[in-house]
């Protein structure tokens, strides 16, 4: 699909139609960056989403334990106080 670059204010911009956004599913704040080839635009991602409510389920399970018996170290064998 082309697009033309317009001017905005003291700026300039394009329009994205709306069915390229839909199909896209872009919503809220975007990133935008310089590729090789152009610009991209691509949702935030938010790498820690949910992980909230998934310790919040484990805690409910007991599943939140640790893997393995903590091995002392030096530092907790002789400078600990």
């Amino acid at each position: 699909m082309k697009v033309k670059i317009i001017p905005i204010r003291n700026s300039q911009g394009i329009r994205i139609p709306k069915p390229l956004i839909e199909a896209a599913t872009l919503e809220g704040p975007l990133e935008m960056r310089v590729v090789e080839s152009g610009l991209l635009i691509e949702r935030i991602s938010a790498p820690r989403a949910g992980w909230a409510e998934a310790a919040k389920k484990m805690r409910e399970r007991g599943e939140d334990g640790l893997l393995d018996e903590p091995v002392p170290t030096k530092f907790d064998e002789t400078e600990w106080e």
